[in-house]
């Protein structure tokens, strides 16, 4: 009966009466659900974790400092533990699974109504949904909350990603409508909905959405503020009177009391701090850290434990990427012998200890990773664009220079100065690279920390060898955040994990939508029709194999247009912590999972004793 009343309101909204509406307790980009309506927690939990405890941490994102308790707003930089993949505070229709690579399950929303392509999803909300102050959360606050989000006021990122979602209604206090471009791609688009931030309507009454506020934010999530301090610390606290704690998404999870992120201006500062016990965990993303700075007596008596993890999602996009908005990178050639010049295999032997594998795909560690000869299903979709696209395209995926590890890498080096000198910019008598008019080849590196600086210095030596004016300038984080969010730079380091079924993000990234759009993550400026056709044929595709073929493409594509000079990758994660924790069994295939599975251990932390030195 009740799929014969949906069937019938489907007539009435104008669909295929014989179209079936599903009812469904989670949704995924394919519809293949690892868990079944009835599923009491993840597997990946310890049901009968107790709560209680700590963690003191650092934050994992690129910033390190803050200056807004507003995580969606298009000015100021928030910290961490307000918006994914830490969101401790918001609560959302539906929660994704750390074990499925693009599924998510009802958490305010008991279940979704829709139809397979359709042009609407409707969720059904559980009454008993609250914010933190004990006000019903309903469906007017996600109404007000996907407007706020599409708002000018929002992050870029989230402003396109939902370009395509042209509405939400309140079908009553617990029931709520998204309507979806008709000729929009909508495989992805029910999940995105489900997985936004509700916000409190009546909390931002009187109040302007994109203001970078430091006043508490209200939330229906699992924690709340306890206390801040702008570019210095978080805490969050758990909330007792959490009304979804005991949902099958919850069920083992969020099991600390507190949890604090605490920034460094220098992420180094991080290591004195583990070892005086300021910290509880400290994950490192430095090769040389990881090698030589856990030399203390902590670590040689077990108390303090280093391990790794392993990472089995994608492994990420990270390299120095050129700004083709500049006109000396406008070139490809020129961005090539750029990219020539970094010599990882130098790198990797003397600065990072031989730790990491050199990325050369943009879908790294992934199905989407392009190899050897374009297959006949990327062909069709390349061929209509064969003649404004490289030649390179058509050949074997391009791959680095590859070098010996002895810093002497002259063939690369005399492959590059052929290339600038094709794309007209030669030596002078001084050896300095200049154009016809005489201006000089320049670019300029940057970074709001100082350890980065023995990475690039290497490089820049390299780049000067063939007559490039390169440089690196140290500048202070909250400058560095708006030159990015202004694409002020000529080269800038970056790291983006993407999903293992990418779909609209992939806007936001390489789509001409975003190549003008301040602070959206189309760092190089790529417009370019052939990318966005791969990037919504990515985006529409009706299953996983078409979504990897033309993943195949799209990354042939960019490799061929030398946008980046790619780094390197490990699969795992490197982390440090005191003796003090227990976790589950089973780590999660595409999480880290400690702040919301680990919990903290009475019996271990009274065995630890005293932290310090």
């Amino acid at each position: 009966m009740r799929r014969l009343a949906l069937a019938a309101a489907a007539a009435l909204w104008g669909l295929a009466a014989q179209a079936e509406v599903l009812v469904v307790h989670g949704l995924s980009a394919f519809g293949d659900l690892k868990y079944p309506p009835d599923f009491a927690h993840f597997e990946y939990v310890n049901p009968d974790a107790p709560k209680g405890g700590s963690m003191t941490t650092t934050s994992t994102r690129a910033n390190q400092t803050f200056d807004t308790l507003n995580a969606y707003t298009f000015r100021g930089d928030p910290p961490a533990g307000l918006a994914a993949p830490e969101n401790l505070v918001y609560d959302t229709l539906m929660a994704g699974a750390a074990d499925e690579s693009d599924a998510v399950y009802g958490l305010v929303a008991s279940h979704a109504e829709y139809i397979p392509g359709g042009d609407w999803i409707i969720f059904e909300m559980r009454p008993e949904a609250r914010f933190a102050d004990g006000s019903a959360l309903t469906a007017e606050d996600v109404v007000f909350s996907f407007e706020a989000l599409k708002s000018e006021q929002a992050t870029p990122g989230l402003r396109l990603a939902l370009r395509d979602v042209t509405g939400a209604e309140a079908l009553g206090p617990h029931r709520v409508r998204f309507t979806f471009a008709e000729e929009a791609a909508k495989r992805d688009l029910p999940m995105l909905v489900a997985s936004l931030p509700i916000f409190s309507k009546a909390w931002f009454e009187g109040r302007a959405f994109g203001d970078p506020v430091m006043e508490q934010p209200l939330g229906s999530g699992p924690y709340e503020i306890e206390a801040v301090e702008a570019g210095r610390f978080v805490t969050y606290r758990r909330r007792d009177d959490y009304w979804a704690r005991d949902l099958p998404v919850n069920v083992g999870r969020w099991n600390f009391d507190r949890i604090t992120f605490e920034y460094f201006r220098d992420r180094s500062a991080a290591i004195p701090a583990l070892q005086a016990g300021q910290l509880d965990l400290h994950e490192s993303f430095n090769s040389r850290e990881w090698a030589t700075a856990y030399d203390f007596e902590a670590v040689r008596q077990g108390r303090v434990i280093r391990e790794e993890l392993p990472d089995e999602s994608p492994s990420g996009t990270q390299g120095f990427w050129f700004n083709t908005r500049r006109p000396q990178l406008a070139d490809p050639r020129v961005r090539q012998a750029l990219g020539m010049a970094f010599d990882f295999e130098w790198s990797n032997r003397t600065l990072f200890y031989d730790l990491y594998e050199r990325t050369t795909s943009f879908f790294q560690s992934s199905a989407m990773m392009a190899e050897g000869h374009p297959s006949p299903e990327e062909l069709a979709l390349l061929e209509p664009f064969r003649d404004t696209l490289p030649p390179a395209v058509f050949e074997d995926a391009y791959l680095p220079p590859v070098s010996d590890g002895s810093g002497q890498n002259r063939r690369a080096l005399r492959e590059a100065s052929r290339l600038l000198s094709a794309a007209g910019w030669e030596e002078n008598a001084s050896g300095q690279r200049v154009n016809a008019a005489g201006e000089r080849l320049a670019v300029e590196f940057f970074d709001d920390s100082a350890a980065f600086e023995r990475i690039v210095n290497p490089y820049i030596q390299n780049l000067r060898a063939i007559g490039v004016d390169a440089r690196f300038r140290l500048i202070d984080a909250a400058q560095a955040q708006q030159r990015v969010r202004e694409f002020d730079y000529d080269v800038n380091v970056a790291r983006f994990v993407k999903s293992s079924t990418p779909g609209v993000s992939l806007l936001n990234f390489y789509h001409s939508s975003s190549a003008d759009q301040p602070g959206s993550f189309n760092l190089t400026g790529i417009a370019d029709p052939a990318v966005d056709h791969l990037v919504e044929t990515m985006i529409a595709a009706p299953d996983r194999e078409t979504l990897h073929v033309a993943g195949r493409a799209l990354d042939r594509v960019l490799r061929a247009k030398h946008i980046w000079a790619p780094h390197w990758f490990k699969a795992s994660h490197t982390i440090a912590y005191w003796d003090m924790f227990d976790r589950p069994g089973i780590k999660p295939r595409y999480s880290r999972a400690i702040l919301d599975t680990w919990w903290w251990d009475a019996d271990r932390a009274a065995a630890l004793g005293p932290r310090g030195n």
